[in-house]
C-alpha cells in the first residue's frame, strides 16, 4: 500500500541507476581532487625552484661580483630550470667567461 504511493523515481531500476550515478559522480570528484593536488604540488615546486634560482643569481652577483648579465634569456632559463641553471651559468662564467 505504501509502495504504491511512492513516486516512480524510487522504483528499483530507477534507484539503482541513481545510486550508480551518485557513485560515479563521487568517483569523478575524487579523481579531480587527487589530480588537482598533484598538479598544485608540481606547480609549487616549480615556483619555489624558480624563486630560489633567481634569488641565488642576484646574491651571487652581489656578493661575489661575478658580473653575470641579467638578461631576458638568463632570467627565462633560471626561471624554468632554477638552481641547476644558476650552477651552469656560474660555471660558464667562471671557467670560460661566457654568459647567455
Amino acid at each position: 500500500m505504501l509502495l504504491s504511493a511512492l513516486p516512480a523515481i524510487l522504483t528499483t531500476a530507477s534507484l539503482s541507476s541513481t545510486v550508480l550515478t551518485l557513485v560515479l559522480v563521487l568517483a569523478l570528484i575524487g579523481i579531480v581532487f587527487v589530480l588537482g593536488r598533484f598538479f598544485l604540488h608540481i606547480i609549487f615546486q616549480l615556483i619555489a625552484n624558480s624563486v630560489l634560482g633567481l634569488l641565488s643569481l642576484f646574491l651571487i652577483n652581489y656578493f661575489f661580483g661575478m658580473a653575470i648579465a641579467i638578461t631576458v634569456p638568463v632570467i627565462i632559463v633560471v626561471a624554468i630550470f632554477g638552481l641547476p641553471a644558476v650552477f651552469i651559468i656560474v660555471l660558464l662564467k667562471a671557467i670560460f667567461g661566457w654568459t647567455i
